[in-house]
């Protein structure tokens, strides 16, 4: 049995239940990161605004994981990563104009 055989079997014996090893799996970690990125709620100790530089980044990231597998993948990957681009950048730019609307109305 080959290292990668033996990693994938003791990954699927994982108490954890880890996620297969996919292209969905990285897809969907980057997308996530990015949504908690975009967060903003209220904490015991005050708002917790938006990260809109590590946001930027990782909606950069996942266009270059776009760009580099262009051609292979299948339809329900390149949905995936076309659908959560579009949103990802939509959200990012609301989370940048109501920051801006903030600091104006703080001024």
């Amino acid at each position: 049995m080959s290292e990668v055989e033996n990693a994938q079997e003791d990954a699927e014996n994982e108490p954890l239940g880890l996620p297969p090893a996919s292209f969905e799996t990285l897809a969907g970690m980057l997308i996530s990161q990015a949504e908690f990125a975009l967060l903003s709620f209220e904490t015991e100790k005050g708002r917790h605004e938006p990260d809109l530089r590590l946001a930027r980044h990782v909606i950069d990231l996942i266009a270059v994981l776009e760009d580099k597998t262009k051609g292979n993948l299948s339809m329900e990957e390149q949905r995936l990563i076309g659908n959560s681009l579009t949103e990802l950048r939509f959200r990012y730019i609301q989370a940048l104009e109501d920051g801006r609307k903030r600091e104006g109305a703080q001024a």
